[in-house]
């Protein structure tokens, strides 16, 4: 099974991962989701931004 990888220096999916750890997201399960990871990663932000708000 592939794993696909989104290079955030590059902005380009990877098939497996390619470049630097430090630059790249994922592993994902598809090229597809791994073409959104930036979106992934702000509605993940956005959600512990609000949990951590309803703690305070």
């Amino acid at each position: 099974m592939a794993e696909w990888w989104y290079n955030h220096v590059t902005g380009e999916v990877e098939e497996g991962p390619q470049s630097l750890g430090i630059d790249r997201d994922g592993p994902f399960a598809s090229r597809e989701e791994a073409e959104r990871a930036p979106e992934i990663a702000a509605e993940r932000a956005r959600r512990w931004a609000a949990e951590d708000a309803s703690e305070n």
